[in-house]
């Protein structure tokens, strides 16, 4: 007799394996990926069975990126764990294939089964040495020193290794992570191999989401082993996900397709609050991000004295002109400007620490706001985390690393996980946190964290930060009232800013990419996207 329970477990599996399929998107510590593995292994999947197919994954993408004709000198470096087992499976596939390849072992004590591996090539005839001058000059070098889990710092022969292999004049292909960094931070233990590329296997690793890591990963990518959706759910299912925002991300995100008989009135109503006489442009610069963000309608709120030079650069936009102070900032909102009206509020951008009252008076509405720069400021001297806490509509918030402390004194500190803050943030004010960096993290109340990795020092520029919160503030107002749409309008808004200074970048370089020319690049990036 079939237990009565049977069926709603099945159930619960197929929704698990729902949620989980495709997850290479998730983002994992050295705990979580140790556990899924081990989930693996209590399975049935044999430790060496799942080394050869990863290490087969390795080898097929090295062949492909480093031909042999170009790259036929191929040194392994290989460690004592099973990140150095990978590397010795890979050196044995490429040698296969007919690379002239050559392995540094500097570690004799090694795993059972990275031993193996080791005789087999010694079985092979393949030169092994145990120092890195030993080695032939190499066209390609693997890393496989220490993969993930690594926790004490490198130092005395090993850190030589890693010197020299950052001292050879040839690409470096690390496998999982550079050996070196800190799986969760992406912190340098003592030193750390500066890679080419890194090769990720499985799920991606937190170090490749931080900051600091960024010089010494290269390019990140992905090596998928297919790893089955109930593992990753036996260990991630309880926890709130973290993940690396991506194209399917934002073509699932965004407010398309339209209805054929919409109209303006029906895709977004933005207000925008910004600007003051000595940061006119911050008005303007926001203003572009939001026209680039498809939104119905906008209207700009300015001191009186900008309203004509707004007219004349957004004529499409209703242009109110405010009661502005002796320094030219926002004295205060119209009384006849009816907040409620609005779909959504961006406030901020070149406002000046002189317009407290505007700033309150949106922080009292009942409409989705999004608060950037001088609102930030003027949010952090009344006291971030109870202000947030009381208001009734969704709260963006998104500020650098400087604003955030300002906003949140001692909750950022020293951390290198820039996410995790967030994540705390977002916990204890009820607002979605977008921490901007080199590695944006987005943080929902409920501990949900997205990470926007890809990104250019071509926005190290004054006003790519007033783009983002007119282009995200369009977005907000194009969703419902929720704080999931929020969500939704923070991480396309944030990649799509970032892939089009990317894009902006690669035409015009990192030194080339002012807020006006990265304004032209919004659009053209999305229809890529799109198409």
């Amino acid at each position: 007799m079939k237990s009565q329970h049977l069926p709603s477990q099945t159930s619960r599996d197929r929704e698990l394996a729902g949620r989980f399929d495709g997850a290479l998107d998730w983002v994992v510590t050295a705990e979580h990926m140790r556990a899924i593995e081990g989930h693996l292994f209590e399975h049935g999947m044999p430790v060496a069975a799942l080394m050869e197919k990863v290490a087969g994954r390795i080898a097929a993408w090295i062949t492909a990126t480093f031909p042999r004709q170009q790259y036929a000198q191929v040194g392994v470096i290989a460690g004592p764990g099973h990140n150095g087992g990978d590397a010795l499976v890979v050196a044995r596939e490429l040698a296969a294939q007919g690379y002239r390849v050559q392995v540094c072992s500097p570690i004799n004590r090694q795993k059972p089964l990275t031993a193996e591996h080791r005789r087999f090539v010694d079985y092979l005839g393949l030169t092994v040495v145990e120092g890195m001058s030993d080695l032939a000059p190499s066209d390609l070098l693997i890393d496989g020193l220490f993969g993930f889990g690594l926790e004490r710092p490198l130092e005395g022969a090993i850190a030589a290794v890693v010197e020299a292999v950052n001292a050879a004049d040839c690409p470096v292909v690390s496998i999982d992570l550079p050996s070196g960094l800190h799986t969760d931070t992406g912190a340098v233990l003592g030193t750390a191999v500066q890679a080419t590329h890194t090769l990720c296997l499985g799920l991606w690793k937190r170090a490749c989401v931080q900051d600091q890591a960024l010089a010494y990963l290269g390019q990140p990518h992905l090596i998928d082993f297919d790893i089955p959706p109930a593992a990753i759910a036996a260990v991630l299912d309880p926890l709130p996900p973290v993940r690396r925002v991506t194209t399917a991300t934002v073509r699932a995100k965004l407010p398309l397709p339209r209805q054929p008989n919409t109209h303006k009135y029906r895709v977004g109503h933005l207000l925008l609050v910004a600007g003051s006489r000595p940061y006119a442009g911050a008005a303007l610069l926001t203003a572009l991000g939001a026209r680039a963000s498809g939104v119905g309608m906008l209207t700009v709120a300015v001191p009186e004295s900008l309203r004509l030079m707004v007219v004349a650069q957004m004529p499409e936009a209703l242009v109110v002109g405010c009661p502005e102070t002796d320094n030219g900032a926002i004295a205060q909102l119209p009384d006849d400007l009816d907040l409620s009206r609005y779909d959504a509020i961006a406030c901020g951008p070149g406002l000046s620490r002189s317009a407290m009252n505007p700033v309150q008076a949106v922080l009292n509405s009942a409409v989705p706001l999004l608060l950037d720069a001088d609102g930030l400021n003027l949010l952090a001297e009344q006291g971030a985390t109870t202000t947030l806490a009381s208001r009734s509509a969704p709260t963006v918030i998104t500020p650098h690393r400087g604003e955030f402390e300002r906003l949140f004194p001692g909750t950022l500190g020293d951390a290198l996980d820039a996410g995790s803050a967030a994540q705390a943030a977002a916990e204890h004010s009820g607002a979605m946190v977008l921490l901007k960096g080199a590695c944006t993290a987005i943080a929902h109340p409920d501990g949900t964290l997205w990470y926007v990795p890809e990104s250019t020092p071509a926005l190290a520029r004054g006003g790519s930060g007033d783009l983002l919160t007119g282009l995200i503030g369009g977005l907000l107002a194009q969703g419902d009232t929720s704080l999931a749409a929020a969500v939704d309008a923070a991480v396309v808004g944030a990649w799509w800013h970032s892939q089009a200074a990317r894009a902006a970048a690669g035409d015009r370089t990192v030194l080339g990419v002012d807020g006006t020319q990265l304004a032209h690049y919004l659009n053209p990036t999305l229809a890529q996207v799109l198409a």
